[in-house]
């Protein structure tokens, strides 16, 4: 089913304050999760609506929370995210790194027990916004435990993110939001909605095998592999470390399985502290355009920067719309019922 952004948005926001969150904090949900479609991470949109408030619905997390200093100084924090929702918690953290690092040059933020953080690319563009650089290391410390490390078959690690935001001075930023695994699980969520395939590499069955069933991962259950085999492990290793621990907030642990919590690590830099008169802007700018004006392999070929498939799939979704499977419409039509929220939209195909 295909929705405009506009329209999908008001439901979303709709659905939220039913579920108890304020006017603003429904808007500011609805606002991440459909941007997430529209940029194209459907793994982190409203693919999320029927998790998220059954959370809420289960206590598991909470409406309207604000993240509680524990500690801080000038250009230091440790924060607890008291189990808000992450679109919130992580806005708030974010903007206390923002806050810091313009005052200071640099911002350390150590978030912990924040409900699900949704696309981390969220917070290097809060930042780039500002003109600062952010670095953001994220881990789930016990429901999100999905990642086998390398060599092994059992689910040891989060999925963690790791994400890079640099501004250009310019309109489109540098964005770079990735995980440590081959692929997240919330595309392996939308494969099987949608009645597709994992790619191959992806993940493998409870004996260690390679599949391409997404029904595999959840019912067996499977794993997620780490990307580039040693390195994507490594890579896994620090970033849960990083977020969980230096957090307070816990590295990966089935102890704390009955429920999804984020830790986030966030580095904030103010980059004209370090290089005043645009002097950063315009190396940044020399460079990209430098690597971008490499030979292609494809005659038609194209170098992107990482961020400028997203725009360029918003401003598709803006004009065109965004689909939703019949799956996940499905489940938001069921939250809706239950929560008893007019849609207003046709009902989901028979599966």
């Amino acid at each position: 089913m295909n929705f405009e952004h506009g329209e999908l948005k008001a439901l979303v926001e709709k659905i939220f304050r039913a579920a108890g969150c304020s006017d603003d904090e429904a808007t500011r949900v609805a606002t991440r999760l459909v941007g997430s479609n529209l940029v194209g991470h459907d793994s982190h949109g409203v693919i999320r609506v029927p998790s998220y408030t059954e959370w809420l619905r289960d206590e598991k997390i909470f409406p309207n929370k604000s993240m509680q200093i524990v500690f801080e100084n000038d250009a230091m924090a440790v924060v607890d995210g008291q189990f808000g929702l992450g679109q919130t918690i992580g806005e708030e953290a974010t903007q206390l790194g923002i806050d810091k690092a313009s005052k200071s040059g640099v911002a350390v933020i150590a978030l912990r027990n924040s409900g699900h953080l949704g696309r981390i690319g969220d917070w290097a563009e809060m930042t780039a916004a500002a003109d600062q650089i952010s670095i953001h290391f994220v881990n789930t410390s016990g429901a999100g435990m999905l990642v086998a490390p390398f060599g092994g078959i059992d689910r040891r690690l989060s999925a963690t993110p790791f994400t890079v935001g640099v501004p250009t001075g310019r309109d489109t930023n540098v964005i770079l939001d990735m995980s440590a695994c081959v692929i997240a699980e919330g595309k392996i969520r939308v494969a099987l909605h949608s009645g597709k395939k994992v790619p191959d590499g992806a993940i493998i069955d409870s004996q260690g095998k390679p599949t391409n069933d997404p029904k595999v991962f959840y019912e067996e259950p499977g794993a997620i592999l780490p990307i580039a085999g040693h390195k994507g492990f490594g890579l896994s290793l620090i970033t849960d470390l990083l977020a969980g621990a230096l957090s307070g907030g816990s590295c990966t642990n089935p102890e704390h399985g009955w429920r999804c919590v984020n830790n986030m690590l966030t580095v904030v830099i103010d980059p004209n502290v370090f290089a005043p008169d645009n002097a950063f802007h315009d190396e940044v700018q020399r460079f990209i355009d430098f690597v971008k004006e490499a030979r292609t392999i494809e005659p038609d070929g194209e170098i992107l920067m990482p961020g400028d498939l997203e725009e360029r799939t918003k401003a598709k979704r803006l004009e065109s719309g965004i689909e939703v499977d019949d799956t996940t419409w499905r489940m938001i039509r069921d939250t809706c019922l239950r929560l008893d929220v007019e849609h207003g939209f046709p009902e989901p195909r028979a599966s």
